[in-house]
Protein backbone atom coordinates (compact mmCIF):
# COMPACT_ATOMS: atom_id res chain seq x y z
CA UNK A 1 0.00 0.00 0.00
CA UNK A 2 1.07 3.51 -0.21
CA UNK A 3 2.23 6.24 2.11
CA UNK A 4 -1.39 8.21 2.11
CA UNK A 5 -3.15 5.00 2.41
CA UNK A 6 -1.38 4.01 5.59
CA UNK A 7 -1.45 7.58 6.98
CA UNK A 8 -5.55 7.16 6.44
CA UNK A 9 -5.33 4.11 8.11
CA UNK A 10 -3.59 5.51 10.39
CA UNK A 11 -5.74 8.48 11.67
CA UNK A 12 -9.02 6.27 11.06
CA UNK A 13 -7.46 3.92 13.70
CA UNK A 14 -6.91 6.69 16.07
CA UNK A 15 -10.12 7.82 15.50
CA UNK A 16 -11.29 4.53 16.48
CA UNK A 17 -9.34 4.30 19.23
CA UNK A 18 -10.57 7.31 21.29
CA UNK A 19 -13.99 6.31 20.46
CA UNK A 20 -16.87 4.25 22.56
CA UNK A 21 -14.26 3.96 25.28
CA UNK A 22 -14.74 1.44 28.23
CA UNK A 23 -15.17 1.56 31.67
CA UNK A 24 -13.25 4.25 33.48
CA UNK A 25 -12.49 1.27 36.24
CA UNK A 26 -11.22 -0.78 33.02
CA UNK A 27 -9.12 1.43 32.00
CA UNK A 28 -7.05 2.61 34.71
CA UNK A 29 -6.20 -0.92 35.75
CA UNK A 30 -4.74 -1.46 32.17
CA UNK A 31 -3.26 2.34 32.19
CA UNK A 32 -1.45 0.92 35.74
CA UNK A 33 -0.25 -1.97 33.96
CA UNK A 34 0.83 -0.23 30.95
CA UNK A 35 2.89 2.01 33.11
CA UNK A 36 4.77 -0.78 34.43
CA UNK A 37 5.23 -2.56 31.23
CA UNK A 38 5.92 0.69 28.90
CA UNK A 39 7.80 2.62 31.57
CA UNK A 40 8.92 1.35 35.01
CA UNK A 41 10.83 -1.35 33.71
CA UNK A 42 12.77 0.31 30.99
CA UNK A 43 14.47 2.29 33.94
CA UNK A 44 17.14 0.57 34.11
CA UNK A 45 18.23 0.86 30.24
CA UNK A 46 17.82 5.03 30.94
CA UNK A 47 19.50 5.24 33.88
CA UNK A 48 22.49 3.26 31.58
CA UNK A 49 22.20 4.85 28.65
CA UNK A 50 21.73 8.48 30.60
CA UNK A 51 24.79 7.95 33.11
CA UNK A 52 27.12 7.19 30.01
CA UNK A 53 26.09 10.05 27.70
CA UNK A 54 26.78 12.55 30.34
CA UNK A 55 29.93 11.38 31.12
CA UNK A 56 30.90 11.07 27.25
CA UNK A 57 29.63 14.74 26.66
CA UNK A 58 31.30 15.98 29.48
CA UNK A 59 35.25 14.29 28.08
CA UNK A 60 34.46 15.01 24.67
CA UNK A 61 33.65 18.79 24.99
CA UNK A 62 36.51 19.32 27.79
CA UNK A 63 38.59 17.63 25.06
CA UNK A 64 37.56 19.72 21.88
CA UNK A 65 38.10 23.00 24.08
CA UNK A 66 41.99 24.36 23.02
CA UNK A 67 41.68 27.80 23.48
CA UNK A 68 43.03 28.88 26.74
CA UNK A 69 40.00 32.38 26.12
CA UNK A 70 37.11 29.81 27.02
CA UNK A 71 36.65 29.15 30.15
CA UNK A 72 36.17 25.83 32.56
CA UNK A 73 33.06 26.25 33.05
CA UNK A 74 31.51 25.89 29.66
CA UNK A 75 32.55 22.43 30.16
CA UNK A 76 29.15 21.83 32.51
CA UNK A 77 27.09 24.70 30.23
CA UNK A 78 27.31 22.46 27.33
CA UNK A 79 26.50 19.03 28.76
CA UNK A 80 23.64 20.55 30.54
CA UNK A 81 22.25 22.39 27.55
CA UNK A 82 22.92 19.19 25.22
CA UNK A 83 21.24 16.79 27.85
CA UNK A 84 17.69 19.02 27.89
CA UNK A 85 17.11 20.20 24.64
CA UNK A 86 18.72 17.23 22.68
CA UNK A 87 19.99 14.05 24.32
CA UNK A 88 17.57 13.48 27.06
CA UNK A 89 14.21 14.10 24.90
CA UNK A 90 15.49 12.72 21.73
CA UNK A 91 17.74 9.93 22.40
CA UNK A 92 15.61 8.18 24.66
CA UNK A 93 12.57 8.41 22.85
CA UNK A 94 14.62 6.56 20.28
CA UNK A 95 15.61 3.66 22.32
CA UNK A 96 12.52 3.79 23.79
CA UNK A 97 11.05 3.33 20.45
CA UNK A 98 12.94 0.14 20.00
CA UNK A 99 12.22 -1.35 23.60
CA UNK A 100 8.85 0.10 24.20
CA UNK A 101 6.95 0.37 20.15
CA UNK A 102 8.49 -2.99 19.30
CA UNK A 103 7.06 -4.74 23.14
CA UNK A 104 3.68 -2.71 21.76
CA UNK A 105 3.65 -4.30 17.93
CA UNK A 106 4.41 -8.17 18.87
CA UNK A 107 1.87 -8.03 21.72
CA UNK A 108 -0.73 -6.49 19.68
CA UNK A 109 0.22 -8.51 16.09
CA UNK A 110 0.35 -12.02 18.14
CA UNK A 111 -2.98 -11.48 19.48
CA UNK A 112 -4.16 -10.05 15.56
CA UNK A 113 -3.02 -13.11 14.24
CA UNK A 114 -4.00 -15.34 16.92
CA UNK A 115 -8.02 -13.83 16.33
CA UNK A 116 -8.09 -12.80 19.45
CA UNK A 117 -8.98 -9.21 18.67
CA UNK A 118 -11.54 -10.42 16.27
CA UNK A 119 -12.62 -12.26 19.10
CA UNK A 120 -13.22 -8.80 21.05
CA UNK A 121 -15.01 -7.18 18.27
CA UNK A 122 -17.47 -10.24 18.10
CA UNK A 123 -18.03 -9.09 21.91
CA UNK A 124 -18.76 -5.99 20.86
CA UNK A 125 -16.03 -4.30 22.76
CA UNK A 126 -14.06 -1.91 20.91
CA UNK A 127 -10.93 -3.69 20.59
CA UNK A 128 -9.15 -0.33 19.42
CA UNK A 129 -9.92 1.54 22.47
CA UNK A 130 -9.28 -1.45 24.93
CA UNK A 131 -6.17 -2.47 23.37
CA UNK A 132 -4.16 0.77 22.64
CA UNK A 133 -5.78 3.65 24.34
CA UNK A 134 -4.12 2.92 27.34
CA UNK A 135 -0.79 2.28 26.02
CA UNK A 136 -0.80 5.77 24.84
CA UNK A 137 -2.11 7.34 27.82
CA UNK A 138 0.51 4.90 29.86
CA UNK A 139 3.48 5.84 27.56
CA UNK A 140 2.39 9.73 27.83
CA UNK A 141 2.35 9.91 31.76
CA UNK A 142 5.31 8.05 32.25
CA UNK A 143 7.86 9.32 29.38
CA UNK A 144 8.21 12.39 31.15
CA UNK A 145 9.26 10.95 34.42
CA UNK A 146 12.06 9.08 32.47
CA UNK A 147 13.46 11.58 30.55
CA UNK A 148 13.47 14.08 33.72
CA UNK A 149 15.65 10.59 35.48
CA UNK A 150 17.61 11.01 31.96
CA UNK A 151 18.42 14.64 32.79
CA UNK A 152 20.09 14.43 35.84
CA UNK A 153 21.40 11.18 35.73
CA UNK A 154 23.09 12.48 32.27
CA UNK A 155 24.32 15.91 34.41
CA UNK A 156 25.34 13.70 37.42
CA UNK A 157 27.18 11.65 34.82
CA UNK A 158 29.34 14.15 33.95
CA UNK A 159 29.74 15.43 37.09
CA UNK A 160 31.42 12.19 37.98
CA UNK A 161 33.30 11.92 34.79
CA UNK A 162 34.62 15.24 34.89
CA UNK A 163 35.44 15.39 38.63
CA UNK A 164 37.10 11.63 38.61
CA UNK A 165 39.24 12.21 35.65
CA UNK A 166 40.87 15.59 36.90
CA UNK A 167 39.37 17.27 33.79
CA UNK A 168 37.34 19.90 35.51
CA UNK A 169 36.96 20.57 38.91
CA UNK A 170 33.39 20.40 40.56
CA UNK A 171 33.07 24.15 41.31
CA UNK A 172 33.77 25.10 37.55
CA UNK A 173 31.23 21.89 36.84
CA UNK A 174 28.47 23.36 38.84
CA UNK A 175 29.27 26.78 37.59
CA UNK A 176 28.67 25.72 34.42
CA UNK A 177 25.18 23.56 34.89
CA UNK A 178 23.79 26.78 36.89
CA UNK A 179 25.01 29.29 34.49
CA UNK A 180 21.96 30.90 31.96
CA UNK A 181 19.86 28.30 33.35
CA UNK A 182 16.37 28.97 31.35
CA UNK A 183 13.79 27.14 32.57
CA UNK A 184 11.34 26.78 29.54
CA UNK A 185 14.02 24.39 28.33
CA UNK A 186 12.92 21.85 30.34
CA UNK A 187 9.49 22.18 29.42
CA UNK A 188 9.88 22.12 26.07
CA UNK A 189 11.84 18.87 26.46
CA UNK A 190 8.80 17.76 28.25
CA UNK A 191 6.31 18.71 25.21
CA UNK A 192 8.75 16.96 22.96
CA UNK A 193 8.59 13.74 25.40
CA UNK A 194 4.92 13.90 25.06
CA UNK A 195 4.74 14.02 21.71
CA UNK A 196 7.11 11.35 21.19
CA UNK A 197 5.38 9.27 23.66
CA UNK A 198 2.32 9.47 21.63
CA UNK A 199 4.33 8.52 18.13
CA UNK A 200 5.81 5.65 19.41
CA UNK A 201 2.70 4.26 21.04
CA UNK A 202 0.27 5.07 17.99
CA UNK A 203 2.26 4.28 15.37
CA UNK A 204 3.74 0.87 17.19
CA UNK A 205 -0.12 -0.18 17.93
CA UNK A 206 -0.75 0.64 14.12
CA UNK A 207 1.79 -1.34 12.51
CA UNK A 208 0.78 -4.49 15.74
CA UNK A 209 -3.12 -3.86 14.82
CA UNK A 210 -3.04 -4.50 11.13
CA UNK A 211 -0.68 -7.29 11.15
CA UNK A 212 -1.68 -10.46 8.69
CA UNK A 213 -0.46 -14.17 8.61
CA UNK A 214 1.73 -15.49 11.14
CA UNK A 215 4.75 -15.01 13.41
CA UNK A 216 7.05 -14.06 10.89
CA UNK A 217 4.95 -11.68 9.56
CA UNK A 218 4.92 -9.68 13.84
CA UNK A 219 8.18 -10.04 13.45
CA UNK A 220 8.34 -7.78 10.05
CA UNK A 221 5.66 -5.71 12.49
CA UNK A 222 7.47 -4.99 15.24
CA UNK A 223 11.22 -4.55 13.37
CA UNK A 224 8.51 -1.85 11.22
CA UNK A 225 7.23 -0.51 14.11
CA UNK A 226 10.93 0.47 15.43
CA UNK A 227 11.70 2.15 11.86
CA UNK A 228 8.77 4.03 11.15
CA UNK A 229 8.57 5.59 14.85
CA UNK A 230 12.09 6.81 14.28
CA UNK A 231 11.53 8.43 11.43
CA UNK A 232 8.18 10.16 12.56
CA UNK A 233 10.31 10.83 16.02
CA UNK A 234 12.84 12.80 14.06
CA UNK A 235 10.78 14.82 11.61
CA UNK A 236 8.22 15.84 15.01
CA UNK A 237 11.81 16.30 16.52
CA UNK A 238 12.79 19.16 13.61
CA UNK A 239 9.36 20.39 13.59
CA UNK A 240 8.70 20.43 17.13
CA UNK A 241 12.32 23.04 17.15
CA UNK A 242 11.44 25.21 14.97
CA UNK A 243 7.52 25.78 16.35
CA UNK A 244 9.09 26.43 20.07
CA UNK A 245 12.99 27.85 19.90
CA UNK A 246 12.93 29.85 17.34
Amino acid sequence: MGVITHIGRYFLLLKETFSSPERTSVYWRRILEEMDLLGVKSVGIVALLSLFMGAVITIQTKTNIDSPLIQTWVVGFATRQSTILEFSPTIIALILAGKVGSNIAAEIGSMRVKEQIDALDIMGVNSAGYLILPKIIASMLINPFLVMVSMFLSIFGGYVAGTATGIISASDYLQGIQTGFIPYHVTYALIKTVVFAFIIATVSAYQGYYTRGGTREVGISSTKAVVYSDVVILISNYALTQLLLI
